[in-house]
C-alpha cells in the first residue's frame, strides 16, 4: 500500500501539524515548500518528537516546479495548505496522476464550489477530492448532517462558525493574505428559494450564547459552509454566518464599498501585498473552545439547534486534514469530489476531537 502523503505548504502552522500527525500515525509525509532550510528543520523536529525515527523527506521548489515533481512521484495523497485555493486547488488536482487523492483546507465559497464541480473529472481519474477539510466547512456541516439525519427535507437552515485560534508571531505572508481577501470581491451570498443569490455581507446579525455561557455575535459571510449546509440539508433557505464577519453598523456599512474596490485587480493586488507584509504578535486563543452552531427548521414548524465544541480552531483543522488524508491513503472513500462530512459523515468531527451538543 502506498502510504506517501505530500504536504504542500509544510512550513506553515497547519502543514507542520498535519505532517507530524501523519508521521506519528505511521504514514510517510513528504514536506513540500520553498524554504529548504526551514523544511529540514521541521523534518528534524518531527523525527525527534515522533516514534518512527527517520526524518520525513522534503521537496524544495517553487509552486509550478512542485506540481511537476508531484505528477512524477504519484503519492497516495496530496494535502494542499497553500491559498488562495481558488487558484491552487484546480492546479494541484490536475497535476495529480490518476489515483492520487487530494485534500485541502479551503473555506472560500468559490474554491469549495470549484472543487465540487470537478466531481465527474475526479471519478474518471479514480481519485477522491476532499475540499474544506478543517474547522471551516466540517464543523457546521457535521451539525447539519446530525440534525437532518432520518428527517424530512429541511425548510430553513442557519449555520454559525465561531473559531477560537491562537496566533503565531510572524509575517502574515502572501498566501494567507490572498486567502483572507479572496471572498470579499464577490460580495455576500445566501440561498433563497432553492437558489444561490446575492446578499449583503455582514447582514442578518445574531447574538448567541454558547453552551458554556459565552455571548458571541455573528453575521453572514460568504463561505464554503453555505454550500456545504445547503447540500447537507437540501433546504430552500440557507444562511452561513461567522464570528469573523463585521457586526458593527459602521463596518457593515462600508463592506459593499470595500467589496467593489477589491474587484479592481490592481487594488486587490495592492491590498494583498500590504496585508502580506503585516507582522502579527503571538496571542493566546481568546476562548477555551471553538464553537459551531446550526439551527434547522422544518415546514411543519419544528426547530432544532445543535452545537459542536472543539479546541483551537487550527489544531482541529490539522486533526481533520490528517484524519482525512490517512483514511484516503488507507483506501477509504470513493472516487469523486466531496466536502468532508458528505464523504465520511458527521462522526469524522468526533474522530478529529470535537464533541456534539444537540
Amino acid at each position: 500500500m502506498n502510504r506517501e502523503i505530500w504536504i504542500l505548504g509544510a512550513t506553515g502552522r497547519i502543514g507542520r501539524a498535519v505532517a507530524a500527525r501523519l508521521h506519528e500515525a505511521g504514514f510517510r509525509p513528504v514536506l513540500v515548500g520553498r524554504n529548504g532550510a526551514r523544511l529540514r528543520s521541521i523534518a528534524a523536529e518531527i523525527a525527534e518528537l515522533g516514534a518512527h525515527g527517520d526524518e520525513p523527506p522534503i521537496v524544495v521548489g517553487e509552486f509550478d516546479d512542485v506540481l511537476t515533481s508531484l505528477a512524477e512521484a504519484a503519492p497516495a495523497v496530496v494535502v494542499n495548505t497553500v491559498g488562495p485555493f481558488t487558484r491552487t486547488a484546480p492546479q494541484v488536482i490536475r497535476a495529480c496522476p490518476p489515483g492520487t487523492h487530494y485534500v485541502d483546507l479551503a473555506n472560500e465559497l468559490d474554491a469549495v464550489s470549484g472543487v465540487l464541480d470537478l466531481h465527474e473529472e475526479a471519478v474518471a481519474s479514480h481519485r477522491v477530492c476532499v475540499v474544506g477539510a478543517g474547522f471551516g466547512v466540517l464543523a457546521t456541516e457535521s451539525i447539519v448532517l446530525q440534525l437532518c439525519a432520518d428527517q424530512p427535507q429541511a425548510a430553513r437552515v442557519r449555520v454559525d462558525a465561531m473559531a477560537s485560534v491562537a496566533v503565531e508571531a510572524g509575517v502574515l505572508g502572501t498566501a494567507l493574505a490572498a486567502t483572507i481577501l479572496e471572498g470579499l470581491p464577490t460580495g455576500g451570498r445566501r440561498v433563497d428559494g432553492g437558489r444561490m443569490v446575492r446578499a449583503r455581507m455582514g447582514a442578518e446579525p445574531e447574538h448567541l450564547i454558547t453552551p458554556d455561557g459565552i455571548a458571541l455575535s455573528t453575521a453572514s459571510l460568504p463561505s464554503g459552509e453555505l454550500l456545504a449546509a445547503w447540500r447537507a440539508s437540501g433546504a430552500a433557505s440557507v444562511v452561513a454566518a461567522s464570528g469573523a464577519a463585521p457586526t458593527s453598523l459602521v463596518a457593515r456599512a462600508i463592506m459593499p464599498a470595500l467589496s467593489a474596490l477589491l474587484r479592481v485587480q490592481a487594488i486587490r493586488r495592492f491590498a494583498v501585498g500590504r496585508l502580506a507584509r503585516m507582522t502579527v504578535r503571538a496571542k493566546e486563543r481568546p476562548r477555551e473552545f471553538s464553537w459551531a452552531h446550526a439551527r434547522v427548521e422544518w415546514a411543519a414548524g419544528e426547530t432544532r439547534d445543535g452545537w459542536l465544541r472543539a479546541g483551537d480552531g487550527m489544531e482541529f483543522t490539522a486533526a481533520v486534514a490528517s484524519e482525512v488524508a490517512g483514511r484516503l491513503a488507507s483506501g477509504d472513500g470513493r472516487p469523486g469530489a466531496y466536502t468532508p462530512g458528505a464523504l465520511f459523515g458527521p462522526s469524522l468531527a468526533i474522530d478529529a476531537g470535537a464533541q456534539f451538543v444537540i
